[in-house]
């Protein structure tokens, strides 16, 4: 692998390690040292921060937060004899 490849590598550890779980992209970023933007999209999916992971991921947690909310209140109400 290319020098400036393995600079990369080792100045991104979160995509090092991408790239040693899928093995494939040694071969990818061998012959086509270009495409570390396409590494990089790869990688975000992976660890899921692409914008619309990220945001069912919020959905998600409010999701969860009200229904907790609505739970107390109806463990509230139980409580008070309403």
């Amino acid at each position: 692998m290319r020098p400036e490849i393995q600079q990369y590598l080792h100045d991104r550890p979160e995509e090092l390690i991408f790239v040693r779980l899928h093995p494939e992209w040694y071969r990818i970023l061998s012959r086509s040292p270009w495409e570390t933007g396409r590494l990089k999209k790869a990688a975000d999916l992976f660890y899921g921060r692409t914008m619309s992971q990220r945001l069912d991921r919020f959905s998600e947690n409010a999701a969860m937060i009200s229904m907790l909310m609505s739970m107390a209140q109806s463990m509230t109400s139980k409580n008070t004899g309403e």
